[in-house]
């Protein structure tokens, strides 16, 4: 057996060809989990519900499971075992927070065998998954243990104050002791589902210093990519406004609480299902024979109730079409559907990860690497996801130009439109354009003019060409008194409109442009002018 199998670095299998994780094989360590948490749940139902004080977070029971059992543990076909639980009262009130009843933990956990996931990740850490896909449990090392065990008073206060969060969901810690060897588990909610293919995971931390898969990751069947990969493989995972502003301030508050506990070096999880690829292949889920008809049930267990849950229902809000994953675009506008979690925030920035990050810094550039302290670890991750990882779809508002208030609007029309218009209508706007006709008054009436404007007209006609124009001098146009007249009705009949007249006075109409062109969207503006003819 290597050091690094018995550290929990790593695992190496027996003769038999059975995974061994320090010197305990695999299937022992799921019946011993099994029954010990079967024990330890019964026996926590017999004490009375109350608030949750100190030293709640710092007690550890322990229990003794002989093989041939006793008077209060049933025989098992496994080696004896110590199963000790830490902080029972405290988990227990974070699984009523999620709504977790003690009988649904017990059939979830214990009444189906555990399954042992075959990409733990570079950790080298055990994973087990429950058939109802509810529950992760994770084989942790003692300095994370006793990490996660002195966070649990700040977790409580997190939790109570915003159940909303990324951040991983603890559910229970415990420890198998056999032959003088203790493993350390933590049970978490389940990130990425198996019902649901991932076609593409990432596990991404903002770096950019050998963030990238490695060969033998490469060749997994489903490989987990990181951050160098996303950045070849995506241009952004693109969300509607609503969705993004939740995914972002979920983010940005639980990096908050990290680097208020001195957490660096954790990660996000992120799992790729498109759903076109999934509609061709006739895919539903990641292995052949374990299709479920429903979601998860764990209130805000899944992404989309982890941004978007309003910590007052008791029931999940997860669909049988998105399956709890929050919808998503690519800049191809393929369909996708996203889950995501932090995970490993069990490391704190202590003594050697400050050494680790100075020697790193002296070689490489400082800012790179994945190590560093907790208040930029958090910045430049939260900098990466609002930028790279994550992009808001951008919706185009056409906004008009405004115009002066002594322009006349342009009336906006193409040479298209004019073409398909009858010959009578072609006809009539093709005077009208050209000044064959004399000007008509707002009330029908022809204007009479003492001096007619020059009016120069243009030979193509509407068909010819893509455009035409006409050429207005810059001569004035006089009426005579009494001659014009507008009417209209009253205000208070009509409500916008009112009577006025024109007496003793010019009107001036010049061009800015002397040729309006009908290619052109804009055309042309007239400016009209109102003066007083002396007498």
């Amino acid at each position: 057996m290597s050091s690094t199998a018995e550290r929990g670095v790593g695992g190496s299998r027996n003769s038999s060809g059975e995974k061994t994780y320090k010197k305990t094989t695999s299937s022992a360590l799921r019946g011993a989990i099994q029954l010990g948490i079967s024990y330890t749940v019964g026996n926590l139902t017999s004490k009375p519900d109350r608030d949750v004080l100190m030293q709640d977070f710092y007690v550890v029971e322990s229990v003794f499971l002989p093989s041939e059992g006793s008077n209060l543990t049933p025989a098992h076909h496994y080696p004896d075992f110590r199963f000790k639980t830490y902080a029972p009262l405290a988990f227990r009130y974070f699984r009523e927070l999620f709504g977790i009843k003690p009988d649904d933990y017990l059939y979830s956990l214990c009444s189906e065998p555990l399954i042992e996931l075959s990409n733990p990740g570079a950790s080298g850490s055990l994973f087990y998954v429950t058939s109802d896909d509810e529950f992760i449990i994770k084989t942790v090392q003692h300095k994370e243990a006793e990490f996660l065990q002195k966070l649990l008073p700040g977790y409580y206060m997190n939790l109570n104050q915003n159940p909303r969060t990324l951040l991983p969901k603890f559910y229970g810690l415990y420890c198998v002791q056999s032959g003088g060897i203790n493993i350390r588990l933590v049970v978490m909610n389940n990130v990425l589902p198996r019902s649901v293919k991932m076609h593409q995971k990432y596990d991404l931390k903002g770096s950019t210093y050998k963030r990238r898969a490695s060969r033998k990751e490469r060749e997994k069947a489903c490989p987990t990519y990181k951050d160098l990969d996303f950045q070849d493989m995506h241009e952004g995972l693109y969300f509607d406004t609503e969705t993004y502003n939740a995914l972002m301030k979920t983010l940005q508050r639980d990096c908050r609480v990290l680097e208020s506990f001195k957490i660096m070096d954790y990660s996000l999880l992120l799992g790729v299902h498109v759903l076109d690829q999934n509609q061709r292949d006739g895919e539903t889920g990641q292995t052949g024979g374990d299709k479920r008809p429903v979601g998860q049930r764990v209130l805000y267990s899944t992404a989309m109730e982890s941004i978007q849950g309003n910590g007052k229902t008791g029931e999940a809000v997860t669909t049988d079409e998105t399956m709890g994953g929050i919808p998503a675009k690519t800049h191809r506008d393929e369909k996708l559907l996203i889950y995501l979690g932090i995970i490993d925030i069990l490391q704190s920035y202590r003594f050697i990860k400050k050494l680790e990050h100075s020697w790193k810094a002296l070689v490489y550039d400082g800012d790179t690497v994945s190590v560093h302290r907790p208040s930029f670890y958090a910045n430049r991750f939260l900098k990466f996801m609002s930028t790279t990882v994550f992009r808001k779809i951008q919706i185009n508002r056409f906004s008009p130009s405004k115009r002066t208030r002594n322009s006349i609007a342009p009336l906006k029309s193409s040479s298209q439109e004019i073409l398909s218009q009858t010959e009578d209508k072609t006809q009539e706007e093709k005077d009208r354009l050209t000044g064959a006709r004399s000007l008509a008054s707002l009330d029908g009436q022809v204007f009479g003019f003492y001096n007619k404007p020059d009016l120069v007209l243009t030979t193509p006609s509407l068909y010819e060409g893509s455009s035409m124009g006409t050429t207005i001098s810059t001569s004035s146009i006089f009426v005579s008194e009494g001659n014009l007249e507008a009417r209209s009705k009253d205000r208070n009949d009509a409500g916008s409109e009112s009577m006025f007249t024109l007496e003793d006075s010019a009107i001036c109409l010049s061009s800015e442009q002397s040729t309006m062109d009908m290619d052109r969207d804009d055309g042309s503006v007239l400016d009209v002018y109102l003066f007083r003819r002396r007498k």
